[in-house]
């Protein structure tokens, strides 16, 4: 009895052991694979988003072009300046691009902003980068989309579009590229273990995690607040490789 006892506790020791090697990285890479396809599909959508106000502002341009035509023709010089004061108002408003001197950067930042105003989300954006730094193309990718894509998520649930807005700020501090990314939302976000949860699940919600690890990865600075209606995530990687 007490041999068979044994024979069954090894076997048991041993089926974990197996589940554990083979059954968990597995698991893991699908998750992982799950979230860079839902990243890249999502990605994929925002650069429509783009193309198709591109194309609107295209068939726009040419009826602007005939009126302006038109003015000129009977000599409406006082109607004619007055539609390009007009247009130019019009353009301030509907101008999302931001160019911060890192191509990569700016097209991650422009699909998200051009999101961002299709979902009426008023933005504030500032950022400058130099051309090629130290954290890597696609980490810097995940990054910046997830903390962006968590602050739309947030803004989303806030039914009034007065009352959503995004701060962004991102510059380079002291060798150290800094993030800050502010925005409201509608209630404080649920805390485990001095953590905020993730209202989203699956492949959805793995989006916080990738960002602890990344900032990890280059040791950086990771720091998330709450007041009333507002939520801050601010983040500083260092530049110099240790």
């Amino acid at each position: 009895m007490t041999l068979t006892i044994a024979l069954f506790i090894a076997l048991v020791i041993f089926v974990n052991f197996l589940l554990w090697r083979l059954f968990l990285p597995w698991a893991v890479s699908r998750r992982i694979s799950g979230f860079q396809n839902d990243f890249m599909s999502k990605f994929y959508n925002e650069i429509n988003v783009t193309y198709r106000k591109m194309q609107e502002w295209r068939h726009d341009y040419h009826n602007h072009i005939q009126v302006l035509k038109a003015n000129l023709i009977f000599q409406q010089y006082g109607q004619a300046m007055d539609y390009l004061d007009k247009l130019e108002k019009d353009l301030t408003t509907v101008d999302t691009v931001l160019k911060t001197g890192n191509v990569m950067v700016d097209a991650i930042l422009n699909s998200k902003l051009s999101l961002m105003q299709e979902k009426k989300i008023s933005v504030d954006a500032t950022a400058s980068l130099p051309d090629a730094i130290v954290v890597s193309e696609t980490d810097l990718s995940v990054l910046i989309g997830n903390i962006l894509d968590n602050a739309i998520e947030a803004c989303m649930k806030i039914p009034h579009e007065k009352e959503r807005f995004i701060r962004i700020y991102m510059d380079i501090v002291k060798q150290q590229l800094y993030i800050y990314v502010a925005n409201s939302m509608e209630k404080d976000l649920p805390k485990t273990h001095g953590s905020f949860l993730s209202g989203k699940q699956g492949a959805h919600g793995f989006g916080l995690p990738r960002i602890d690890s990344i900032v990890a990865k280059y040791n950086g600075f990771l720091n998330r607040q709450t007041e009333p209606g507002v939520f801050a995530t601010e983040i500083m990687l260092p530049l110099i490789e240790k």
